[in-house]
């Protein structure tokens, strides 16, 4: 398999877990149960899973209230497009898409 497809396949599960993270903890949060830290909230979304992590935090309506989340999630999102597209665009890196 090429390694582009491992690659989707990696941020596709990595975004599964972030929407996840989100569901649970939110539900968690209504049940007065164990809650998910915001520092594991974040990680998902630093290791690839922002684009899970936004969608899970409009969908179940989960840290919209908090600047650190509203502000951070898109500006992650922000710097992994632009890391992906600098390594894409950078000839020196010799990276190539399949």
């Amino acid at each position: 398999m090429p390694t582009t497809i491992w690659i989707i396949i990696y941020f596709a599960a990595v975004s599964l877990f972030g929407f996840a993270s989100m569901g649970i903890d939110k539900y968690r949060a209504e049940n007065h149960k164990w809650r998910i830290s915001e520092a594991m909230l974040f990680f998902f979304a630093i290791i690839g899973g922002s684009i899970g992590s936004i969608i899970g935090m409009h969908f179940f309506r989960h840290k919209t209230k908090h600047k650190s989340f509203t502000i951070g999630m898109p500006l992650i999102l922000l710097i992994q497009i632009a890391i992906v597209i600098f390594l894409i665009m950078n000839p020196k890196l010799n990276i190539t898409i399949q």
